[in-house]
């Protein structure tokens, strides 16, 4: 059995929670039919071993994958080969184990600025940029924090972080922990629903310093103006682990882990993840959970079971040219069931939802390339591309 990592507790004890109350059936999970993904033959070719990786990300004009170890460093993988330099050692800033660790990482969309996520020795998260220099290494000396977020619990940090095609960062941040999301002690209710709190969301800014502050809020975004904190896109999520655009359709899709039951995949097309409610914690996916019922709350696209697996990971569409049996299916998998699968979306529900034919072990997140291509990362098989066979 392999060691406990970050995603094992991330992924699996987060998603189960400690709760013992049992969700209450609303109603069935989204259809699924029509779509034929078995023409779609694949294989996991190995390109790295690395030691828990979590998040992959990659920057205009360079063909490097870079990504990041649950410890604190940013790796290189280059021409295929693993660079022995790190891109960025933040080894002593990160406080990792757990569920904590060094959990995100985006460049600018001009390649010049990276990104991460992660929670310091506090256990409180960090969201801080660095620019690159020559070499392909970020400068540690350029550090610039932009958020700083208190975590009441060690769990549900969240930790993803994605430039949109609107060119602004997009940040992923957990409920705050424990189980059935009951508030952090100051916010009554859960912090899911809650609009006081940048727990259980997903948070959109403009990373770039204005008039003396380290980021600014874009004026579109729901609460730029009042009734809630403004940094806020989309709300009611327990962890959002892994969340990702469509390349070529800029739709918002969400791997939200559940809790005792469910997993659940939510899909935002176009700008609708604007003021979104995705339903924790009065859902856990279809399903009624704690609270009142809240009118507008988005259904997710795709549920299943914890009779599959234990903790959603969410993917990409795929957009790129190797496997066209693929193109424009979603591609996800589940922790602890390890097969990787794909869907694709059909008037709001998930269609021919489909296991591809190949497993790793842990997988913790995925990553896409500047051509479109799929990779995943395994906490167990490292970092893979999905290649056809």
């Amino acid at each position: 059995m392999r060691r406990a990592s970050v995603l094992t507790v991330a992924l699996a004890v987060a998603a189960c929670g400690s709760s013992t109350h049992l969700s209450l059936p609303m109603t069935s999970a989204p259809p699924t039919s029509g779509v034929d993904l078995s023409n779609a033959r694949v294989k996991l070719t190995k390109l790295a071993s690395l030691g828990e990786p979590t998040a992959l990300a990659t920057r205009r004009g360079d063909d490097t994958l870079y990504v990041t170890e649950q410890a604190g460093r940013v790796r290189a993988i280059r021409n295929g080969a693993l660079q022995r330099r790190p891109a960025l050692d933040l080894t002593d800033r990160v406080g990792a184990g757990g569920e904590r660790g060094l959990l995100g990482l985006a460049f600018s969309p001009d390649g010049r600025k990276l990104y991460v996520d992660y929670t310091n020795g506090d256990g409180d998260t960090r969201i801080d940029e660095y620019s690159m220099r020559r070499g392909r290494v970020a400068d540690r000396e350029s550090r610039r924090e932009l958020l700083a977020i208190a975590q009441p619990q060690t769990n549900h940090n969240g930790g993803q972080l994605a430039f949109g095609p609107d060119g602004m960062l997009y940040i992923g941040m957990g409920d705050g922990g424990a189980a059935d999301d009951r508030g952090d002690g100051h916010v009554r209710g859960g912090n899911g629903q809650s609009l006081d709190t940048l727990l259980g969301k997903i948070l959109r800014i403009d990373p770039k310093s204005r008039n003396g502050n380290p980021y600014s809020v874009p004026s579109d975004n729901p609460f730029a103006h009042g009734g809630g904190r403004p940094e806020i896109w989309s709300y009611g999520l327990r962890n959002p682990w892994r969340f990702s655009f469509d390349r070529a359709t800029g739709d918002l899709w969400i791997g939200d882990v559940g809790q005792d039951h469910w997993e659940e995949i939510d899909f935002a097309p176009g700008r609708t993840g604007r003021a979104a409610n995705f339903g924790w914690n009065r859902f856990e996916g279809t399903h009624r959970y704690l609270g009142k019922n809240v009118s507008g709350t988005r259904r997710p696209i795709l549920e299943y079971s914890h009779q599959r697996g234990c903790s959603v990971t969410g993917g990409f569409v795929y957009r790129g040219a190797a496997i066209p049996a693929l193109v424009g299916a979603y591609l996800y998998a589940d922790y602890c069931g390890g097969e990787v699968r794909a869907f694709t979306p059909r008037d709001g529900t998930a269609a021919g939802d489909h296991a591809l034919g190949v497993h790793a072990a842990g997988i913790s997140s995925f990553g896409q390339d500047n051509e479109g291509e799929l990779y995943v990362l395994s906490q167990g098989d490292g970092v893979l591309r999905i290649d056809p066979t």
